[in-house]
């Protein structure tokens, strides 16, 4: 995969979340109608409501992820409100430790390394991430961990000796990525802690 294929990648990812965040939003918006006058209460509004708000959430998330990069700046508060959204849908809880905006480029590194993070996390756990200077550290952590030594061995250089499926796809993202961006990543895994460098 080469810096066009990484082009191609963000335009389609772009295209897909934009083209599903205003269904999404519509469908919220009618609830928040239904939930007014009433009509609809209960159990069924609950799983409604809470999995169209995880949806919602998620992709936006993979609009940062896996949408083109720029250096256009996003602030703390943005990001870890977006991050507070994602948890909700998921087990794993993430520690934006940032005060200062950042480039959105570079969020969208961090954003491939939690995903990185999150598939090594399958009962849970918790991702810190970290920049000093222009260093930037994701750390997953949990007591139980199911780590792909294959993909972990592979995200330094995005070359991997079996074919990536659909849910692996940030492992070949996040190198090429940060490629384009002149950086190069690091990797490490221990029994209850992975860890990705840029």
């Amino acid at each position: 995969m080469g810096a066009s294929d990484v082009n191609l990648a963000e335009l389609i990812g772009s295209r897909i979340c934009h083209d599903l965040i205003s269904p999404i939003g519509a469908i919220t918006n009618g609830l928040e109608l239904l939930e007014m006058v009433g009509t609809v209460q209960g159990p069924e509004m609950e799983l409604i409501s809470g999995s169209v708000g995880s949806a919602g959430a998620r992709i936006r998330f993979f609009r940062v992820a896996f949408g083109p990069a720029s250096d256009q700046p996003l602030g703390r508060s943005e990001v870890v409100e977006l991050l507070r959204d994602v948890e909700r849908a998921g087990r794993v809880r993430i520690n934006w430790n940032l005060t200062e905006p950042v480039p959105r480029n570079q969020v969208k590194l961090a954003f491939l390394a939690v995903m990185c993070c999150e598939s090594a996390m399958p009962f849970g756990g918790e991702v810190d991430i970290e920049a000093l200077g222009a260093a930037w550290t994701v750390t997953g952590k949990a007591d139980k961990m199911n780590i792909d030594t294959g993909l972990w061995a592979g995200v330094a250089t995005g070359r991997f000796a079996d074919k990536l499926n659909p849910a692996q796809v940030q492992f070949a993202l996040l190198p090429n990525t940060a490629s384009t961006m002149s950086r190069r990543v690091a990797a490490e895994t221990a029994s209850t802690q992975v860890m990705l460098r840029f």
